[in-house]
């Protein structure tokens, strides 16, 4: 009754509306809002959260009553990545779970991650977070039945509301799919991608010679809890149970070396999900309880039918832990999740529709992200340091040795959330315009939860220009999110709480000073180097890169920049005197003559100005009579 309270509260306006459907005419509820997001997980809280905070009427609508999909209602409450790029709403998000549990150490209980945390925990900061945003609202129980569409143009969607039983309509002037696996944007007719592309289709050459149907095994996770050596949890034997299905789990329970997928002992598997107050996340990829099941264009029926299988697996897993292994004392932990089977509310699904976008971020992009044509990194909008990572065990039809490029930390195109031909609507989530291997590392988490971020500003940014989101410039929605402490270049030694991080931030998206990419197994890294110097040489071309008619006749040497140097070469490009700029250098009390590159992005960001030259989605810059361009 609150909830429905705070709506009518919140609401511009409710009516009636009498729709055509199904060749009936029949009267349907119906709510304008200015952004829908259509589901309340990681990607759709951030979005709306973010899309809100711009000041704009937001509407997020959630078919459970949680808020935080994979992080809390799938129960996966550990943060894969991210831990050295505290950026957006996921670093106010760990934040706040630093103060729930008493610090970083608190949360870094299992090996998996360096932030584990209980799934209600996460709920309730989510929801804490709404209710700090004005302009926001959520609709819990709203399950998702189809898009409003007209022409190509997204005018909202229809949901049907478990709690009255009854369809209601929400129209939008954005609307946001933030679903588990793209079901808005399926619905809307927009083009997409499932399953795994050839290698002669993407030019990735990572072993996939034939395009196919294939996704990540998903996975019914379990939480566990510690209820004391004395007490006997054993849950009962489940149907068709049999030990020899999880054979090389670990290596307590391996019958030949040949078997063995992880080289653990059992503490070891089970310390991997390891949460605070003595529970345990179950979501062990090796013989554990990964499963093999392509539900995404089935029912909404036919997928809960078909994710008993994956739930049977969980308890058969789990009865094995407490028998075969010996812990009964481990049992479903009773004060997580709402539901009858104490199981988490959702699947952790890994894989989802995939949008074919205004581009396409391939593996080059991310493992080479400055060389060649493609300059995609200019229109980033998230960030992510995980390799690439896919669960294939549960499916002996999946291509074998796939090839991961090594790679390093990583921004997202702008153009990866917005569809080809189609207004009103931006997508989020996991359905991103990414191949079938990058998806692999832009699943995880806290790159979800920021690419929601992103999607959220992008919405707002289009109602308060009144654009489609394809017109909204690039720099603006950057602009946006930098402001908000978000990264768009992921450059792991500087922090937003660098005093030059925004102007480093921004000089980096154009690409004059670039960073170094470090492949870095589970925790990969780009380096931007705010303290080192550079040449004349290097600097000179790095401003051709932006742009070639710049100091054509300018001779530059392969000596360090000094004051003189750097203030000279700016005094050419713009309008300010080389006094002035040598002024604005001495405040920074230098220990010497050589200025560090963090001063340099200063000066180019406050003299030159080039984030001010807008970029097209592939990262070119428009032609514009500033600037010298």
């Amino acid at each position: 009754m609150e909830n429905f309270r705070k709506l009518m509260r919140f609401l511009p306006k409710i009516f009636y509306l009498t729709l055509l459907a199904s060749n009936l005419v029949v009267a349907q509820t119906t709510i304008q809002t200015d952004v829908l997001v259509i589901g309340g997980g990681a990607s759709g809280s951030a979005a709306g959260i973010q899309s809100a905070r711009l000041g704009v009427s937001t509407i997020i609508s959630e078919p459970t009553n949680w808020l935080g999909g994979m992080i809390s209602s799938a129960g996966v409450s550990a943060f894969d990545g991210n831990h050295l790029l505290p950026s957006g709403i996921w670093a106010e998000f760990r934040e706040r779970l630093y103060q729930v549990y008493g610090g970083p150490n608190k949360v870094s209980t299992g090996w998996v991650s360096n932030t584990l945390f209980e799934p209600h925990v996460a709920d309730s900061i989510l929801n804490a977070m709404v209710k700090e945003t004005k302009q926001l609202s959520v609709l819990f129980g709203y399950q998702f039945k189809k898009t409003i569409v007209q022409n190509k143009i997204v005018k909202g969607a229809v949901f049907y509301n478990k709690n009255t039983q009854k369809n209601i309509n929400i129209l939008a002037h954005q609307t946001i799919d933030a679903t588990e696996l793209g079901d808005a944007m399926a619905s809307a007719g927009i083009p997409y991608h499932i399953g795994m592309e050839a290698n002669i289709i993407t030019g990735e050459n990572v072993n996939v010679p034939v395009s196919n149907n294939i996704i990540q095994d998903l996975t019914y996770v379990a939480i566990l809890k510690d209820y004391g050596a004395k007490v006997d949890c054993t849950i009962a034997k489940p149907f068709g149970y049999n030990a020899m299905e999880f054979d090389g789990c670990c290596k307590d329970f391996c019958s030949h070396p040949s078997k063995l997928i992880s080289n653990v002992d059992t503490k070891k598997m089970l310390d991997y999900g390891k949460l605070p107050n003595g529970k345990y996340m179950i979501n062990w990829p090796g013989k554990g309880n990964d499963i093999y099941l392509n539900i995404i264009e089935q029912t909404e029926t036919n997928r809960n039918i078909q994710l008993l299988k994956a739930k049977a697996k969980t308890l058969r897993f789990l009865y094995f832990i407490q028998t075969q292994l010996g812990f009964k004392n481990l049992g479903l932990a009773k004060d997580e999740f709402p539901s009858n089977d104490r199981l988490p509310l959702i699947p952790y699904h890994r894989e989802s529709r995939r949008l074919d976008g205004l581009v396409r971020l391939k593996i080059q992009d991310i493992a080479t992200p400055f060389e060649g044509e493609r300059t995609l990194y200019r229109t980033g909008i998230s960030v992510g340091d995980y390799p690439i990572d896919h669960h294939h065990r549960e499916n002996e039809d999946a291509p074998k040795n796939i090839g991961f490029y090594p790679i390093p930390s990583y921004n997202i195109p702008l153009g990866c959330l917005i569809p080809n031909n189609y207004q009103g609507v931006i997508i989020a989530e996991k359905s991103i315009s990414v191949s079938n291997i990058v998806n692999g590392t832009t699943r995880l988490q806290p790159v979800v939860m920021l690419t929601g971020q992103a999607s959220g500003a992008l919405a707002a940014l289009c109602v308060l220009q009144k654009k489609n989101a394809q017109h909204v410039a690039i720099r603006d929605v950057q602009n946006s999110l930098i402001q908000n402490n978000a990264y768009i270049m992921p450059y792991a030694d500087v922090t937003p709480k660098h005093p030059q991080f925004a102007a480093i931030q921004r000089i980096g998206a154009t690409g004059i000073l670039k960073g170094v990419g470090q492949p870095s197994a589970w925790a990969n890294r780009t380096w931007f180097y705010p303290d080192s110097t550079m040449t004349e040489v290097d600097l000179v071309k790095g401003l051709q890169y932006f742009n070639p008619k710049l100091l054509t006749n300018f001779s530059a040497s392969k000596d360090v920049l000094t004051i003189q140097k750097i203030a000279e070469i700016i005094a050419q490009i713009q309008s300010h005197t080389k006094e002035e700029i040598i002024k604005d250098i001495l405040n920074f009390k230098l220990n010497n003559d050589y200025v560090p590159r963090q001063i340099i992005a200063f000066l180019l960001d406050k003299y030159y100005q080039p984030f001010q030259i807008n970029i097209n989605h592939q990262g070119k810059f428009l032609e514009s009579k500033t600037n010298n361009l």
